[in-house]
């Protein structure tokens, strides 16, 4: 591939997962009428992608290298879009928690959600990862960068949805409801 070629994809690349970003807070910021949950999202799906970047770079410096082309693209967009899917579940349920009791305490609220969509969460991750890693053994040459980069994604997708996306909701509507109060 030509020099000229390259940077055509990198930045038609980038400008999809730019589009891919900002309109998949839109929908969150719809879906769940708070822009908290939009943040929440966006900054793990942010994390997802460095990761999984950051792994392939860790790679690269080891002696394993897999190719950074439109496959890997593929591979980046299918793991936003499993991410946001994972998040989109615990979101749903602390909303639905918080529509039950809205007056009770948040953090708590939160914590309760996080806890009752934890084993579908996890099940779902494990026979994902399951597919995945099957993939990647018997996928052939081809496959094996796509894969990696499932490998990776998936298991920092399903963190991010707990560790990171409610936590970061969590967090902001703390600090919106101190300074209205």
């Amino acid at each position: 591939v030509g020099a000229t070629i390259a940077d055509d994809i990198k930045s038609t690349s980038l400008t999809a997962m730019l589009i891919a970003m900002l309109l998949i807070f839109v929908y969150i910021v719809i879906r769940f009428r708070k822009w908290q949950f939009g943040l929440g999202a966006i900054i793990a799906l942010v994390h997802d992608v460095l990761i999984v970047i950051s792994i392939f770079s860790i790679a690269r410096l080891v002696g394993i290298s897999y190719e950074v082309d439109q496959i890997f693209i593929a591979a980046i967009l299918t793991i936003i879009g499993y991410s946001i899917n994972d998040t989109v579940v615990v979101f749903d349920r602390v909303r639905e928690f918080l529509t039950e009791k809205p007056t009770a305490d948040t953090a708590e609220t939160f914590n309760k959600a996080i806890n009752s969509t934890l084993g579908r969460t996890l099940m779902t991750s494990f026979t994902t990862l399951l597919v995945v890693v099957i993939l990647f053994i018997f996928g052939g040459e081809a496959l094996k960068g796509f894969s990696f980069a499932l490998l990776i994604g998936v298991f920092f997708g399903t963190y991010s949805s707990i560790f990171i996306a409610t936590p970061v909701v969590l967090d902001t509507a703390m600090r919106t409801k101190k300074k209205s109060d």
